[in-house]
């Protein structure tokens, strides 16, 4: 790890992660209150057979719970996210940077990522990123799930975390699906990047510009697209994981582990049970993901003058 720790002293590598660190809460923030309607119709639809598709489940939400509804669960991620995406932008970073200088120590003068190292970057700040977006979305799930009313299980995000903790200690009651979330985190952050960054690279070298003259709508777009890209590439994982984290406790538990919890849906659902929800996950992704990369963007070269 020394020669990481050389590039970022040398290439003043603190400074730019700090920056990539608050372009991320930025974007995380726009991800969050865009995004927050389309989850909680995609987590229904993954953890419960109540409705058919996804125009039901948001009518059928409305109708029982209120507009409100679409929003449960908000203050966590709203926290959470704009500290996961803030992560996740200052990981990829962070190993862009490290791929640049083993690039640029072979060949002169600094070469740019290849594909794969673009994919490998991603991938790292996905694994980085599931420390924190583990028990994040644990606990969203458990409060987009739980009865509405009197038959509430959790008065909140804190109450939520006590109650998780109690039933098997924070490792297996918080961190409950964290060996998924980490399979998931690493193959969509590593799609996601290497999406969005592909198509910004071809576009700077078809039209001869550079990468910050490219204009922000198309930013956006590349951005919306790499979210497509991010979900068909992980979505069964997500599934498991949805799964494995609205699961009862004790006798009520249906998945004895991850591996499990594959088998389990294969047999009574068939691959489709793995793509349950992935419509209303779609229509989410292209906003979301166009406002997160469009932020991010933005702010960078605001920083960056």
């Amino acid at each position: 790890m020394a020669d990481v720790a050389a590039v970022e002293i040398e290439e003043g590598g603190m400074k730019k992660t700090a920056k990539d660190l608050f372009a991320g809460a930025a974007g995380g923030i726009a991800q969050v209150l865009l995004g927050q309607p389309f989850d909680i119709v995609k987590v229904r639809l993954q953890t419960t057979n109540a409705y058919p598709n996804a125009l039901v489940a948001a009518k059928t939400i409305y109708a029982q719970e209120g507009a409100l509804a679409f929003y449960k669960g908000t203050l966590t991620p709203l926290i959470g996210i704009g500290a996961c995406v803030s992560v996740q932008f200052g990981a990829f970073g962070f190993a862009k940077r490290y791929f640049e200088n083993k690039n640029s120590s072979l060949t002169s003068p600094r070469s740019s990522l290849s594909y794969s190292q673009y994919y490998a970057a991603g991938a790292f700040a996905g694994i980085a990123n599931s420390v924190i977006s583990g028990p994040i979305e644990h606990v969203r799930i458990r409060l987009q799930t739980q009865p509405h009313g009197e038959k509430r299980l959790y008065s909140g995000p804190l109450d939520c975390v006590k109650k998780l903790s109690a039933h098997e200690g924070v490792l297996k009651g918080l961190y409950r699906g964290e060996a998924v979330t980490i399979l998931r985190e690493a193959q969509a952050y590593g799609v996601w990047f290497l999406s969005f960054e592909y198509m910004m690279n071809a576009d700077a070298a078809r039209n001869k510009i550079a990468r910050k003259e490219i204009p922000s709508w198309k930013v956006a777009f590349y951005g919306g697209l790499a979210g497509e890209a991010l979900w068909l590439g992980s979505y069964p994982f997500d599934v498991v994981k949805s799964k494995m984290q609205s699961d009862g406790f004790g006798k009520e538990k249906k998945y004895a582990g991850m591996r499990d919890c594959f088998k389990q849906t294969y047999r009574l659902e068939g691959a489709r049970g793995f793509w349950k929800g992935i419509g209303p996950t779609l229509l989410r992704a292209m906003p979301v993901s166009a406002g997160t990369f469009a932020v991010v963007e933005m702010t960078m070269r605001a920083m960056n003058g």
